[in-house]
């Protein structure tokens, strides 16, 4: 990484950790672009504060599990590059971007599966794979996984699955990465009081009483705990990590 300032894109950055990815980035210095599925004004919004800060920053649509879609937000990628960066590339991705879904095993359908592995493994593979020509050259990949591919939840065999591949996935690609100087790596949250997954740890007393019961520091997680982690990972000092899971979870289930 250079004296220039950095350019990342955080996929669902309209809100939750995403947004606190992009909030953390560019205290960090970086200018942002984040995505929205249907969220435009808030996204909009966070853009809106980036450059409150003196940073550059855009949103701009992507349905990461449209998969045939993928190719049109790039090329949408490559003309805000130009046009408000004059250039053609950015340094820091991080695939964020997700749903929450709580599926008792037998009750799954396949379109319940399908719908997450678009969204939380192929959807990322290949905006990955489509991206890469725009990343510089030790430049940051930084995947976002769950702390469920660690302990068991019921509910989540299809999320945690797909999250599961991501680690794989991610040690794959630092490994095939590593020539051009571009760490790779994962941080797997555990449970955060935001919206996702219909908010279910925020606005769940009796839950967020067990969960906090149940981690070592004796408390839920905040997005802050998150973004920071993200925004370390995408620093100079993070240079010499790669293809590594950090979770981030205060200690659940230990």
């Amino acid at each position: 990484m250079n004296t220039r300032s950095n350019l990342s894109l955080v996929t669902g950055g309209s809100r939750g950790l995403g947004k606190n990815m992009a909030q953390r980035l560019a205290r960090q210095g970086n200018d942002v672009i984040v995505t929205y599925l249907s969220k435009k004004e808030e996204a909009q919004a966070v853009a809106a504060e980036i450059e409150g800060m003196g940073r550059k920053a855009a949103a701009l649509p992507l349905d990461v599990g449209d998969i045939a879609g993928l190719q049109t937000f790039v090329d949408e990628l490559k003309q805000c590059l130009a046009d408000k960066w004059d250039t053609d590339g950015f340094d820091i991705l991080v695939n964020n971007a997700g749903i929450g879904a709580t599926i008792p095993f037998e009750e799954a359908t396949e379109e319940d599966f399908d719908r997450l592995l678009n969204i939380h493994f192929k959807g990322v593979y290949f905006l990955t794979q489509k991206t890469l020509p725009l990343i510089r050259d030790k430049g940051r990949i930084i995947n976002v996984s769950s702390g469920t591919t660690r302990f068991c939840i019921p509910g989540y065999s299809i999320y945690a699955a797909m999250k599961g591949a991501i680690e794989t996935f991610t040690q794959y690609l630092a490994k095939d990465l590593g020539p051009h100087g571009i760490t790779v790596n994962v941080v797997a949250p555990g449970a955060v009081e935001t919206d996702f997954n219909n908010a279910r740890v925020r606005d769940n007393p009796e839950l967020n009483a067990f969960i906090a019961s149940q981690t070592t520091l004796g408390r839920t997680g905040q997005v802050d705990d998150i973004g920071g982690v993200v925004a370390f990972l995408a620093s100079e000092e993070a240079r010499w990590i790669t293809g590594q899971r950090i979770e981030a979870s205060g200690g659940m289930f230990l």
